[in-house]
């Protein structure tokens, strides 16, 4: 349980944070608040199969452990799947504790699976048994304790459902086709047995909701989506419907699973994302995101205008993995030093990061997050307008001032040689007014500038999705450049700062040695012959040189080879330097 000193801890970081903190307090935010501009949140995956661990009789099943009952991995039996609940006993399971772990990591609100796809309940549910109250030895409702500190602790708190598969209850999607007297079971027979009466259990008795996340909708009918939401919408007035309930009746657009976008997004959105990369607790899994990465993401999602949610995976006892939470809280201390990079943030004027970091906005404030600290003791900013106030290199305990200067169109800022800040330093650059930026491309003269393939322009090419899984449920997304006809094009528009001779490197994937060319447009060009792979690789390609000063418009084409299996991902300019 929380000691007296866990809990002081927690009142000072409060008074911390400061105005950002009270502010996104749950007890007095409004609707979507906390989501809107708290922007981080945890997830929480905690189940029946958290106890297999993705083993099952000896084998171990690599992927997301929620799915090990699924065909697609174990393939485990409903009756025996069933009596799993039998032997799950999560004494360790510690509601405050977890709580506690969420404010230290400075997130805002928790959302926790109810109910996932194997169809169990992971609370105290009257419209069916199989649950965690009736079906185990431990008989305690952990989502009682948990809405009960969160509220304590001035968090939001909200349910994950899985609305349309169920695999154990008779007519789910997934599920058994006949019920337990041998009668067929329709989809009606779950959402209305069991369905639509837990979410009006979820709704109804754990207090405030911020959020109900609905989730894989499938082929599931309007009309079951549209009273799924009316009944949130009854019990719940101050809750969001995530964009994954389906037909488009959510609240915000939640993208794909571990999806960071690298372009701002429009709307209202989250990206859900988790500590390792199973969702579930999986034994095998030690493959866990450093503190340092897991704010790269964070910020990355702020600051191309969304949220970030990031999952943990309790274990059979309802532990939460030590290593897991040191990444959270390691990261949560460095959102205490500097909380207006996160909090009410707003997302970059330039709608991308850039190769030393990124920034978020407060009003006529930039934050810069510079995770990448230049050795050369400048940092190059392309194409801001707006006239700057001041800028100062922020601390624990106090600001620092920053020199800078107007280089063509570019700010110069002069750092000190060692960052402050052994994860990310940040400065503040205050403006005149509402930050006015070109967008085009500046090619950084410290190092390599990579620019993704649907940034540019294309002719004779299709920017296309392309994802994959690592492992299974494990989902990577790109967006290259594909589909190439023999004259097909990807071009975009940089700015130069420091003539010369430039590397160019291609991050793509194909079939069998391609031959790529590259050019200035109207200028000099260069081809080269590489191999290539299923998996994306970086290549050089070789040299290209900017004159002058000024903006260029560069282009890249598939000459030879099997170019209709052709992807590009990203061309990277990196300036030779000569010492």
């Amino acid at each position: 349980m929380t000691s007296s000193a866990q809990l002081s801890h927690a009142q000072d970081m409060d008074e911390l944070w400061g105005e950002e903190s009270v502010k996104l307090r749950a007890d007095n935010a409004e609707r979507g608040q906390l989501f809107d501009e708290g922007n981080y949140a945890m997830f929480i995956h905690w189940g029946l199969y958290s106890q297999l661990a993705n083993k099952v009789d000896g084998k171990t099943y690599y992927g997301i452990g929620e799915w090990i009952m699924n065909p697609r991995m174990a393939g485990i039996p409903v009756d025996e799947y069933e009596r799993l609940a039998g032997t799950f006993n999560p004494t360790s399971f510690d509601a405050r504790g977890i709580v506690q772990l969420a404010k230290d990591a400075g997130m805002k609100y928790i959302v926790i699976t109810a109910k996932h796809h194997d169809g169990f309940a992971m609370y105290d549910s009257k419209a069916c048994d199989f649950n965690i109250v009736e079906s185990t030895p431990w008989r305690v409702d952990p989502m009682k304790e948990l809405s009960a500190a969160c509220r304590d602790a001035g968090l939001g708190f909200g349910f994950y459902y899985s609305h349309n598969q169920d695999w154990t209850f008779p007519g789910g999607n997934g599920g058994p086709e006949v019920d337990e007297n041998g009668n067929s079971a329709t989809f009606d027979d779950y959402f209305i047995k069991k369905c639509l009466p837990q979410v009006e259990e979820l709704t109804t008795e754990y207090g405030p909701i911020e959020l109900i996340w609905f989730d894989t909708p499938g082929n599931m009918a309007k009309e079951y989506v549209e009273q799924l939401v009316d009944v949130v919408r009854k019990n719940q007035p101050n809750a969001l419907v995530s964009g994954r309930a389906g037909h488009n009746l959510g609240d915000y657009q939640t993208l794909g699973d571990m999806e960071v976008p690298h372009r701002n997004v429009e709307g209202m959105w989250e990206s859900v994302d988790t500590t390792n990369d199973s969702w579930a607790y999986a034994w095998y899994d030690e493959n866990w995101k450093s503190p340092k990465k897991i704010l790269n993401r964070l910020i990355a999602c702020v600051a191309r205008g969304g949220t970030y949610m990031l999952n943990i995976g309790p274990d059979s006892v309802g532990a939460v993995p030590e290593r897991a939470a040191w990444s959270l809280r390691e990261a949560g201390s460095w959102i205490q030093r500097y909380p207006r990079v996160v909090y009410e943030a707003g997302p970059s004027p330039w709608g991308r990061a850039f190769p030393w970091g990124d920034v978020t906005v407060h009003g006529n404030k930039l934050c810069l997050s510079v995770f990448d600290w230049p050795s050369s003791g400048k940092l190059y900013i392309p194409g801001l307008k707006t006239r700057i106030e001041s800028v100062s290199l922020l601390g624990s305990e106090k600001s620092e001032s920053i020199e800078f200067d107007r280089v063509k169109d570019w700010t110069v800022l002069d750092l000190p040689v060692v960052a402050p800040d052994s994860l990310a330093s940040v400065i503040e650059i205050e403006l005149t007014g509402e930050a006015v930026v070109d967008k085009t491309f500046g090619l950084d003269p410290n190092g390599s500038t990579e620019i993704f393939a649907d940034f540019g322009e294309v002719k004779g090419v299709e920017i296309i999705n392309d994802r994959w899984m690592e492992k299974f449920g494990e989902w990577i997304r790109v967006h290259p450049a594909s589909n190439w006809s023999p004259k097909g094009k990807v071009v975009w528009e940089v700015e130069v700062l420091e003539p010369g001779d430039y590397q160019v490197s291609l991050n793509y994937a194909g079939s069998g040695r391609l031959v790529w060319g590259a050019e200035i447009v109207g200028g000099e060009s260069i081809q080269n012959e590489q191999n290539s792979s299923h998996n994306y690789q970086e290549f050089p390609i070789g040299w290209l040189n900017f004159s002058s000063p000024g903006k260029y418009k560069v282009a890249v084409s598939c000459l030879e080879g099997n170019i209709e299996t052709a992807k590009l991902k990203s061309i990277s300019l990196k300036p030779i330097v000569a010492y």
